[in-house]
This record gives C-alpha cells, structure tokens and sequence, in this order.
C-alpha cells in the first residue's frame, strides 16, 4: 500500500501539538492552548475522513475542513507566538502547519480540476 503522506504529516502534527498541550499547561496557559490542541488535533481527523470518503466530492469537503482546520491552528500558534504567554517559540509548528495547508490546498485543487474535466 502506497504511503499517505498528509494523513502520516497530520498525525505527526497532531502529535507534536498534544506535547506542546502538556508544556503550555505546565506554564499556567490553558486558554489558547486548548483552542490549539482542539484544531490541530482535528486536521488529521479530517484527513483520514477523506481517505474513506464516498465520493470526490466527500474528498474535498473533508479536505476543505481539513484545510479550515489547519489555518485555525495557524491562527492560534501565531496569536501564542505574539503574545508573552508562553516563552515556548512556536516558529517551527507554524512552519509545520503551513507546509501541511500547502499540501491539503494542492490536493483539494488537483481533486477539484479532475471532477470538471
């Protein structure tokens, strides 16, 4: 079986987000964190969704949540990064999370061109 790379980068994402969940914590930030952890979680959940979608068309609605997800999750690990909450840098899941939209968004218009042809 060929491997999936978005669902594998998803997973790994949301992986490295539950970690950075148990050190916001341990410094006292409970708010944003959880908004994170919420979001970045449910990419993946979203990603493996459209791996057994019924149709192209469940594919890219599942990918296009996956997507909203995943620049929700940019939104907050930015408002974190700007903020002095948390002297954790959040440069590198930033970094991650846009590679990741930058695959989901390749995949949804590679998907969406192959159904009006």
């Amino acid at each position: 079986m060929k491997e999936n790379i978005i669902a594998i980068k998803s997973f790994d994402f949301a992986l490295s987000i539950v970690n950075l969940f148990v050190l916001l914590k341990k410094e006292n930030e409970f708010i944003i964190s959880k908004q994170i952890l919420r979001s970045a979680t449910s990419i993946g959940a979203n990603v493996e969704e459209a791996i057994a979608a019924q149709s192209r068309k469940d594919f890219i609605h599942k990918m296009a949540i996956a997507s909203k997800e995943a620049r929700e999750t940019k939104y907050w690990l930015r408002l974190l990064n700007k903020s002095n909450l948390t002297s954790i840098d959040m440069s590198s899941y930033i970094i991650e999370v846009e590679h990741i939209i930058n695959i989901i968004t390749k995949m949804i218009k590679t998907s969406s061109e192959s159904t009006t042809k």
